[in-house]
């Protein structure tokens, strides 16, 4: 295991792009059926095997699918939001409004061109969302305001509580980033 200190927005960014998930953990544990940007394991939604490529990590069924996190204010450009004004809990899966960027964000879309989505604001989480708008900003065509995320937890297992736990379920699972933005650390457990 090692640690890297002063870690950035940015340098995430770049793990991110090079097609890593990282396990994102920062304030209090999140209580309910969802991972909301305290305890996720996040992604690049563009990666057109990242579905079975996480569920992998988290040891589950490779058909189960997973939530995209998107910028509230660019939530009704990509989505049907059918008059919802937000999604905040990840509680509606809605449809694309161009059904052509399915092939975009192959990794959290469900086979019926269908989302389920958290809409986030800069206010709820902001370390999450800064790096939402790093993403859309910075990536290669600058155009998606939406990463992949998913519980931080592995199947049959309640979500990560404590760092412990977090580190345990490193060890336990493929994954090998574990970012800690309050701390500025990225741990990395390169055994796998």
């Amino acid at each position: 295991m090692k640690t890297i200190n002063n870690v950035t927005v940015e340098e995430i960014f770049g793990l991110l792009c090079n097609y890593a998930a990282i396990a994102l953990f920062q304030g209090e544990a999140e209580a309910g059926p969802r991972a909301l940007g305290n305890r996720s394991i996040i992604f690049d939604p563009r990666v057109p095997s990242g579905q079975t490529y996480i569920n992998k990590l988290k040891k589950r069924e490779s058909w189960r699918p997973f939530a995209g996190t998107i910028l509230k204010e660019q939530a009704n450009q990509w989505f049907d939001m059918q008059g919802i004004e937000d999604s905040p809990w990840m509680s509606y899966a809605v449809q694309l409004r161009d059904e052509s960027n399915a092939d975009r964000i192959p990794a959290i879309m469900h086979q019926d061109n269908t989302c389920r989505i958290q809409t986030l604001e800069r206010e709820q989480n902001p370390v999450f969302y800064d790096l939402i708008h790093h993403y859309w900003k910075n990536s290669d065509d600058q155009t998606i305001p939406i990463l992949g995320n998913t519980s931080f937890n592995l199947a049959g297992e309640p979500l990560v509580h404590t760092i412990d736990d977090a580190i345990q379920t490193l060890e336990d699972s493929e994954l090998e980033y574990l970012w800690l933005p309050e701390k500025e650390e990225l741990i990395i457990i390169s055994n796998k």
